[in-house]
C-alpha cells in the first residue's frame, strides 16, 4: 500500500525552548514519511521546524518562500539516523538546528536507514546505498511539495558530521544521478530532482575504498595506537599491511591529477613525499597561524618553527607523532571484517563485506567483495567529474587538525577535486579540533548567509 506524499500544513505544534541565554519559538511539523513505499517508516521520515514569527507577521508566509532550508542529517558511523528537533547537543549547548531557527532559517531534519537495520524477515535493509538514497528521497519530497512546504526548496543547504559529513558531500556531488534511480523508485520516492544548493561537510568519512592507503600514508611507522580501551601496539601482521598500503597511495593520488590553489600539480613520489604533502602542511600552518592570532600559545610545540610568535614551518613526522595513530591497519576495510564500514557494504543476506581488493586479497575470514556499483555510489570522488550529476554550487569542508578518524588527505583530496572542477570550497583544518561537527555555528551560518546571497 502506497503512502500519500502530500504535505499537510495544518498538522503542527508550536514549541518554545531556551538554552543558555538564547530563546526560540518555532512551529514543528513532525514524523512525516517521505517515501511512498517505505521500508522503515520510523527512519524514512522527516520533521520540519519553522521560526514561528513568520506566521505571526502579516507578510510572513510570503517571506517564507524566500527562506533557505537547512538540511542536517543525524547519521554517525553509518548507523541509522532519526529526525532531531532544535535543542541542546551532548554538551548542553544549542545544536545546529537551534542556531538555524535563531537565524531565521527553515530546518528540515531527515531520518535515514543505516547499517544494522533488519526487516521483519531478518534481511538487512540499511546497507549502502540506503542512507544516501533516503536523504535524496527526503529532498524529493520537499520539492514535490514546493508550493506548500515552508522555505525555498531551491536553496537547500545540507549538513552532516563524520559519516553524515560524507553523506552531505554525496548530496552535493550526485544530484539527480541515474545511479540511484532504481533504489528511489523501489521506495516510492517522488518523481523530482534531488540536487542541493550547498553542502556543509564536517570531518567526512568518505572515499572509503582509498581511505586505508591514505591512512597508512599518514601514519605508517607509528605503531602505537590510542583509542580508549582499544589502545595498544599494532601486531607484526598489521605493520606489514600498513607498509603495503602506504606504497599504494602515491599511485592513486597521482592518478587524480589534482592541482593546488597556486596552480601547482599535487603529486607524491614513491616514498610518500611531494607537493601533495606540502599542500596539506600549508593548511596545517594556516590553522596554527589562525590559532596564534586568536591568542593560542604554540611555543611548546617543538615541531612548529616559530617567528615572532607565529608559525612559519613544521616538521611533518613530528606533527603526525603528535596527532597519534587511532586505528590499526587496515583502518576501514578490516581483514577481519570488524569495522562499521565493512557492515555498511554488506548485502541483504550478508552482514559484512570487503570493499577494497587489497583487504579481499588479505582477508583473514574469507570475506566476500561488495558490489562494484554499491562502492561507487558511496564515494563523491566518483561523481565530481561526471557531467550527468548536478553539483552543489558551494561546499564547506571542516576537518579538525587533531582529527585521527581518517587521514587529512581525504578532505584535502575532496577539496582539491571540487576546486579543480570550478566549485567554491571553503576549507579549513580547525586547530586542536578532534573528530566533531557543528562546533562553529556562527561561522557556519555566516557562510550560509553569504552563499545564499550570491
Amino acid at each position: 500500500m502506497s503512502i500519500s506524499l502530500k504535505f499537510h500544513e495544518e498538522n503542527y505544534t508550536i514549541r518554545e525552548i531556551s538554552i543558555l541565554d538564547k530563546h526560540i519559538k518555532y512551529r514543528a511539523f513532525e514524523n512525516i514519511v517521505y517515501a511512498g513505499k517505505p521500508v522503515d517508516r520510523e527512519h524514512q521520515s522527516l520533521s520540519i521546524f519553522v521560526p514561528e514569527w513568520y506566521y505571526e507577521e502579516a507578510d510572513g508566509k510570503e517571506q517564507l518562500k524566500k527562506v533557505p532550508v537547512f538540511f542536517p542529517n543525524t547519521v554517525g558511523g553509518y548507523m541509522p539516523g532519526l529526525p532531531e528537533p532544535p535543542g541542546p547537543n551532548r554538551s548542553g549547548e544549542p545544536n545546529a538546528s537551534f542556531y538555524a531557527i535563531l537565524n531565521g532559517y527553515v530546518v528540515v531534519s531527515p531520518g535515514a536507514r543505516g547499517r544494522g537495520l533488519k526487516d521483519e524477515k531478518g534481511a538487512f535493509i540499511g546497507n549502502a546505498p540506503a542512507c544516501i538514497v533516503d536523504l535524496k528521497a527526503a529532498i524529493r519530497y520537499l520539492k514535490h511539495n514546493r508550493d506548500q512546504i515552508p522555505g525555498d526548496v531551491d536553496k537547500i543547504i545540507s549538513n552532516g558530521t563524520s559519516a553524515g559529513g560524507a553523506l552531505s558531500a554525496l548530496l552535493g556531488t550526485t544530484g539527480n544521478h541515474p545511479d540511484y534511480e532504481p533504489y528511489l523508485e523501489e521506495i516510492g520516492a517522488a518523481e523530482e530532482t534531488d540536487d542541493v544548493y550547498a553542502a556543509s561537510c564536517y570531518c567526512p568519512i568518505t572515499n572509503l575504498e582509498h581511505a586505508d592507503m591514505a591512512y597508512e600514508w599518514e601514519f605508517c611507522g607509528f605503531d602505537d595506537y590510542y583509542w580508549g580501551e582499544k589502545s595498544g601496539v599494532m601486531s607484526e601482521e598489521q605493520k606489514k599491511l600498513s607498509a603495503m598500503e602506504k606504497l599504494l597511495f602515491p599511485s592513486y593520488l597521482n592518478s587524480l591529477k589534482l592541482v593546488g590553489d597556486s596552480g601547482r600539480q599535487l603529486t607524491l613520489k614513491e616514498d610518500g613525499n611531494g607537493s601533495f604533502k606540502e599542500y596539506i602542511a600549508e593548511y596545517v600552518l594556516k590553522s596554527a597561524d589562525r590559532a596564534a592570532e586568536c591568542g593560542t600559545d604554540l611555543e611548546a610545540l617543538t615541531w612548529l618553527t616559530m617567528e615572532n610568535g607565529r608559525p612559519v614551518g613544521l616538521d611533518w613526522d613530528s606533527f603526525i607523532k603528535y596527532r597519534t595513530r587511532m586505528k590499526t591497519a587496515p583502518a576501514f576495510d578490516d581483514v577481519h571484517l570488524a569495522t562499521p564500514e565493512n557492515e555498511l557494504f554488506g548485502s541483504s543476506d550478508t552482514e559484512r563485506r570487503h570493499f577494497t581488493s587489497f583487504s579481499l586479497k588479505h582477508s583473514a575470514v574469507s570475506g566476500k567483495m561488495a558490489d562494484e556499483v554499491q562502492i561507487r555510489q558511496m564515494n563523491p570522488m566518483n561523481y565530481i567529474q561526471d557531467p550527468i550529476a548536478k553539483k552543489a554550487k558551494y561546499f564547506r569542508i571542516r576537518h579538525g587538525a587533531a582529527d585521527r578518524d581518517t587521514s587529512l588527505a581525504i578532505s584535502a583530496i575532496l577539496t582539491a577535486g571540487l576546486r579543480n572542477e570550478g566549485f567554491s570550497v571553503d576549507y579549513h583544518l580547525p586547530w586542536g579540533v578532534p573528530h566533531a561537527g557543528d562546533y562553529d555555528p556562527e561561522e557556519l551560518f555566516n557562510w550560509i548567509k553569504t552563499v545564499c546571497k550570491k
